[in-house]
C-alpha cells in the first residue's frame, strides 16, 4: 500500500491531494502504522455510505464540504472545521451534500 507521507516527505499540504471522483468515494492511505492510519476521504456530491461499524475507534476531521454523519442516532452536521470522535463498533453513516473530504483516523479500539 502507498501512503502519502514518507520518511522523506515528512509532511503534505492537504488541499494538493483533494480530488473527487463523478460519483462515489475516492481514499487515499497519507500514513499507516501498526497502532494507526489517516486516510483523506473525497465523496462526491449526493454520495451515501450507509450505515456500518468499525472494530476501531476513529475521528474525523472535516477539511471542505458539507453533508452529514449521523453517529448513534444522532445527526451532525459535516462542515469545514468538525471534528468528531467515535468509538468502535458505534453505528454510523455519512451523507455527503456537496463534494466533501476529510481525514479518517483509525485507532486502537
Amino acid at each position: 500500500m502507498t501512503t502519502l507521507i514518507t520518511a522523506e516527505t515528512a509532511h503534505i499540504q492537504l488541499q494538493d491531494h483533494i480530488s473527487y471522483p463523478q460519483s462515489g468515494v475516492l481514499s487515499k492511505v497519507l500514513w499507516k502504522n501498526d497502532l494507526c492510519q489517516y486516510s483523506l476521504f473525497c465523496l462526491a456530491a449526493q454520495t451515501e455510505i450507509s450505515e456500518h461499524t468499525s472494530t476501531r475507534n476513529a475521528s474525523v476531521q472535516v477539511v471542505e464540504g458539507t453533508g452529514t454523519l449521523t453517529l448513534e442516532g444522532k445527526v451532525i452536521a459535516l462542515e469545514p472545521g468538525v471534528f468528531i470522535f467515535m468509538d468502535a463498533n458505534a453505528p454510523h453513516a455519512l451523507e455527503a451534500f456537496s463534494n466533501l473530504a476529510f481525514v479518517l483516523t483509525l485507532l486502537p479500539a
